[in-house]
């Protein structure tokens, strides 16, 4: 198969699938990181919901310079994944890199209230992503070390699901502080600042940290450990799948810009389209979750981009003229899609990376994972921002839905590959491996 999952990885280590009856509760480090997460998100969405309008209305950034930026959010995560996750690895102090990262986010947010012009607060922005970026992996392999293998995309599910709480709640005080305060902007600011500190401090209160049973890497290890990551197969398979995906992955920030101008919704509804994406991402988190312990992540991982893709050939339907029902039910259904693409896509790739990898190893290789996922994105954002300024918005979006679908059918069809070896004829080594069941 092209995107290895946990039960086959499980089955390699022969490790039983757990009854759905015998499943133990949900670890305490998951809902203490949920916790963390979704608090983290009230800060980090009320920021998100007002900026990209800000950027290209109000300060007249072009849709390709937003690209850049946006993009250059995605690259900064990129650029120090791979060492958080490097440096988690070798201290097994996961939870003090995870908590330096969620800290200079927090400070991130305040620097947000000393700067005036787009390039600053794109640097700004930047720094948030690096702590975002330093953060992601350390939390996730937390995650993942907590609970058994059969039950990584069920304990990824519950964290999203309520880092996607914080992300509903984010857009919706973001929306109540433009309307009360005078100073909208630095208002949002400084209550997302607030929100970043209290996250930072219930971190340090209640995520605890398991004892590792490996050893400490020494400081002076050669880096060779990535590069033999890197040799798993299933492995491989999925960087190369996120990156053709991300590749082709139209931003939600995009999505929005989209549905205002093609629509003309006005002004301050803008940050509750995050919200709408959210309720979808945060009702669709858990059952995507489970859905992928029973029948295989890459199977769900790939339809969720699918319903991507979906959302991409809605934006390009007519505009309803004159039926705000019509202009709500588009809006509706756009948004929904975006979101179960999120609950299908995000904590799924993690669960599938996370059986896959060596416990002391797996910061690294999720961080591995995800750079390779974020380097993409950030060139996606840079072709469609640069397809929208040169064919217009029609064209980019339905370029990127082709390109989506076109992916997916060759990823599928890689996919098919093993299984229609497999048989009478079949080689010795070909096909399946013996005692695994396709996923």
């Amino acid at each position: 198969m092209y995107l290895s999952t946990g039960r086959a990885a499980d089955a390699a280590r022969g490790l039983p699938a757990p009854a759905a009856a015998r499943r133990r509760p949900v670890p305490a480090t998951v809902l203490a990181l949920g916790l963390v997460s979704m608090v983290t998100d009230v800060s980090a969405e009320m920021v998100t919901a007002v900026l990209p309008l800000y950027l290209v209305t109000g300060l007249g950034m072009s849709p390709l310079a937003f690209g850049a930026l946006d993009g250059l959010n995605q690259g900064a995560t990129a650029l120090f994944r791979l060492a958080g996750g490097r440096i988690a690895d070798r201290t097994r102090r996961r939870k003090l890199v995870a908590g330096a990262g969620y800290a200079l986010s927090a400070l991130c947010k305040a620097a947000l209230l000393a700067v005036t012009t787009p390039w600053q607060v794109a640097a700004v922005l930047a720094a948030d992503r690096t702590g975002k970026g330093v953060r992601t992996a350390p939390r996730d392999a937390l995650i993942s070390l907590s609970c058994p293998p059969g039950e990584q995309g069920r304990a990824f599910g519950v964290h999203r699901a309520m880092d996607t709480a914080g992300a509903l709640l984010g857009p919706l005080v973001a929306f109540g502080v433009l309307w009360l305060a005078a100073d909208g902007y630095g208002a949002v600011f400084t209550v997302s600042f607030c929100a970043a500190a209290l996250g930072v401090v219930l971190l340090a209160l209640f995520v605890r940290e398991g004892p590792d049973p490996a050893p400490r890497l020494p400081t002076s290890a050669p880096p060779a450990a990535l590069r033999s990551l890197l040799r798993i197969p299933g492995l491989r398979r999925l960087c190369a799948a996120a990156a053709l995906l991300g590749l082709f992955t139209v931003g939600d920030a995009f999505v929005y810009l989209l549905l205002q101008r093609c629509l003309e919704l006005p002004y301050t509804a803008f940050p509750l389209l995050a919200a709408d994406t959210a309720v979808a991402f945060l009702l669709g988190a858990l059952p995507m979750g489970r859905l992928a312990d029973r029948v295989g992540r890459h199977r769900v991982f790939l339809g969720g981009h699918a319903l991507l893709a979906g959302a991409c050939l809605l934006l390009l339907a007519p505009a309803p003229a004159g039926s705000p029902v019509a202009v709500a039910a588009l809006v509706a259904g756009v948004l929904a899609l975006v979101g179960l693409f999120y609950a299908a896509t995000d904590g799924v790739l993690m669960a599938a990376a996370g059986p896959l990898l060596p416990e002391e190893a797996r910061t690294t290789g999720l961080a591995a994972l995800q750079t390779v996922q974020a380097l993409a994105r950030f060139a996606g954002s840079l072709l469609f921002g640069g397809a929208w300024t040169l064919w217009g918005p029609g064209p980019a979006v339905g370029a990127a839905a082709a390109a989506l679908l076109l992916s997916l059918v060759a990823l599928g069809t890689l996919a098919a590959l093993p299984r229609a070896r497999s048989g009478p004829g079949a080689t010795p080594g070909s096909g399946s491996r013996s005692g695994q069941r396709p996923t």
